[in-house]
């Protein structure tokens, strides 16, 4: 029996000296095999350590003592249950003239929200609803011919609204997708060679479906970086849903009135630029984006400074709704996973692992010291 043993122990090691001998070239690709498995042990471990629920709780449970804003959102809860990350989101990125890209399955009441904040800031609102025919005239507008006038007239279409809805924004091409992201970074559109001025404030919500990917056009990295934050929206509570059930019946939408007008909201976004951030947050903020550039067994590309010009605007924000004059590292924590989760890209042993942008971030952002 040792005999044997013995055999099958030499034909084992001669076996493994011929491939490496013959196949030397490939060496690289038995080493990343092993390297895999290693992988998927570390990242075994990652998945007990990391709680993301608590962290994303820190954005929802957001509390406003800012007076106007605090009215805002008291009177918004009227209407809607629940929805605080969505709601607190929203309140943030209109402050700064941001937009956001949300993520969740259809009927949670995304346009429901936002269409009576809009109407709750006495702003016009319009829906686009993005399918794969869709033209960026029918985004943009265009010159339609007048029988009578013998002459064309320029035709503004939804994007002169204040506050659109992209619905399922990866359905349309990438064309039509450029079309709107243009507008959203330059707040101006042209239309044959005149340029048309978009109105103030000027906010998007794109909504994206995230099981069904048959038919659609994944936004690329250098168009979703114009969205100040990616939100997960998620099923409500029993309690929630029960509490939607009750209040369906005497619901009534229509006759909702302005609670907070223009100039109070100009006015408001001139307290964040006196927002003081000091040269201590400052080093954190830039620690916490640089840390996603560096080398990474699972990151494929890190953020780009746009998202350490975000995460401080929205950290801004997120002082002024609390109603404190100056930054702290808690409201850096607050906004840190919506605004990088979607400026990082993992790369394929993350994903064959099951990691999440979240994961990989809140493992980087534990090993970062509050400066």
């Amino acid at each position: 029996m040792r005999t044997l043993i013995i055999l099958l122990t030499l034909v084992i090691a001669i076996v493994v000296v011929v491939l490496l001998v013959f196949f030397k070239d490939d060496t690289q690709n038995f080493r990343n095999i092993f390297n895999l498995f290693k992988k998927e042990k570390k990242s075994s471990d990652l998945h007990h350590r990391i709680d993301t629920k608590y962290f994303e709780e820190w954005l929802e449970m957001l509390e406003f003592h800012n007076k106007d804003l605090k009215h805002l959102k008291d009177t918004l809860h009227t209407h809607i249950i629940g929805m605080d990350t969505l709601i607190n989101a929203i309140m943030i990125n209109i402050l700064c003239g941001w937009h956001v890209l949300v993520e969740g399955f259809p009927g949670l009441a995304k346009t429901k929200t936002i269409h009576i904040f809009s109407q709750l800031l006495g702003l016009d609102f319009k829906r686009i609803q993005f399918t794969p025919d869709l033209l960026p005239s029918d985004i943009l507008g265009g010159e339609i011919y007048n029988s009578k006038s013998q002459e064309f007239d320029i035709k503004m279409w939804p994007i002169m609204a204040n506050i659109i809805l992209a619905d399922e924004i990866n359905r349309a091409t990438p064309k039509v997708q450029s079309a709107l992201l243009e507008a959203m970074q330059e707040h101006q559109v042209t239309i044959w060679w005149v340029t048309h001025k978009l109105p103030s404030p000027f906010f998007v919500l794109a909504t994206q479906n995230p099981i069904e990917q048959e038919g659609t056009y994944p936004l690329p990295e250098a168009q979703i970086d114009r969205f100040l934050f990616k939100v997960l929206v998620t099923y409500p509570s029993l309690a929630q849903e029960k509490k939607i059930l009750d209040t369906l019946e005497k619901e009534d939408t229509s006759h909702i009135k302005s609670v907070v007008s223009h100039s109070q909201l100009v006015a408001l976004k001139k307290e964040i630029d006196e927002i003081i951030t000091s040269d201590e947050i400052k080093h954190y903020i830039t620690h916490l984006t640089s840390i996603t550039r560096k080398e990474h067994e699972y990151i494929l590309y890190g953020t780009s400074p746009r998202g350490s010009i975000g995460l401080m605007q929205a950290s801004k924000a997120v002082a002024l709704a609390t109603g404190r004059t100056y930054v702290t590292h808690e409201d850096v924590q607050r906004v840190a996973l919506p605004v990088l989760r979607h400026r990082v890209i993992l790369n394929y042993q993350a994903r064959l692992a099951g990691l999440t942008e979240d994961q990989v971030l809140l493992e980087l952002f534990a090993t970062v010291p509050l400066i």
